[in-house]
């Protein structure tokens, strides 16, 4: 596939190295521009692109940026495009600001899909960073760590799925993206690398009605390891 990785981060540089080992023909950018991507081409045989290039990918399109950061992107970056968008992200209120939309019950990924002009799908964002890069191993393996997948397009889905597989992970179709609430960060399937049958009952276990305290949770975390 021709993949266009938005975002240079512990995520991006983690699938960028997985999805070339594939075979992929992948694009990596920032915000900074592609001269700043030398050393991360050179570890992980991805090109350095600009976003626009990375946007231009016809397959798959990985946006894995801060929420913060999707206000600037490009506006119409997405208009044109038929391939599959990814969204990781994550939002963070100590980070990212308060964004009405969310707080008032949108999910973290409509709202991205909502500013894109784009439908996306959200996975890889309820694993650590550094799980993502080191812990694939082959199907079949004992404790095998599982990632969740949110859409409503379901062949743009199945690729997402299909993609994890092939990474070295389980993957579990969470259903639409208004059931992505179950996987966003201080929910029971956030960020503890469970195996397939324990994500499934994390995913089960998650409530809606805690979702603003999993948020908050999630959020005191963050503040806590960033000393503030």
């Amino acid at each position: 596939m021709k993949v266009g990785i938005i975002g240079s981060g512990n995520i991006g540089s983690a699938l960028a190295k997985h999805l070339t080992d594939l075979g992929h023909d992948v694009s990596v950018a920032n915000s900074r521009g592609p001269e700043t991507l030398t050393e991360l081409a050179e570890q992980t045989g991805a090109k350095a692109a600009t976003v626009e290039e990375a946007a231009a990918a016809e397959d798959l399109i990985i946006i894995t940026i801060p929420e913060k950061a999707i206000p600037e992107l490009p506006a119409g970056l997405f208009t044109n495009t038929k391939a599959t968008i990814v969204d990781t992200g994550n939002y963070y209120p100590i980070r990212d600001g308060e964004i009405e939309e969310i707080q008032n019950g949108l999910m973290d990924s409509q709202w991205v899909a909502q500013h894109i002009g784009h439908t996306v799908i959200k996975a890889f964002n309820n694993i650590y960073a550094a799980s993502l890069e080191s812990k694939a191993v082959p199907a079949g393996e004992d404790g095998r760590v599982a990632l969740s997948v949110a859409g409503d397009d379901a062949d743009g889905k199945q690729v997402v799925l299909d993609l994890i597989e092939a990474i070295g992970f389980d993957a579990i179709d969470t259903g639409s993206l208004a059931d992505s609430w179950k996987q966003e960060p201080g929910s029971p399937a956030y960020c503890n690398d469970l195996d397939k049958e324990g994500l499934s009952a994390a995913l089960e276990a998650a409530e809606l009605s805690k979702r603003a305290e999993y948020r908050q949770a999630a959020d005191s975390q963050l503040r806590q390891m960033l000393g503030l």
